[in-house]
């Protein structure tokens, strides 16, 4: 959901670039990229989590005797 606002407001900013607006432009454009590294930084920790848990299981996994 974020990165669909990210994406809105840098539309946004296109479009007021072109008709002249800048201190729109400049404003979307700086919302769009606060959304976009939040977004980015949400990402990364959830697939660092994702690798950190599949790791976890393969090594329960292994310690149990089992096959992965």
């Amino acid at each position: 959901m974020m990165l669909f606002f990210a994406l809105l407001f840098f539309v946004l900013a296109l479009i007021a670039g072109l008709f002249g607006f800048t201190d729109i432009m400049l404003a979307s454009t700086q919302v769009a990229q606060i959304l976009f590294f939040i977004f980015l930084v949400l990402f990364i920790f959830s697939l660092v989590l994702f690798i950190l848990r599949k790791m976890g299981e393969a090594i329960f996994y292994t310690l149990k005797g089992g096959t992965n």
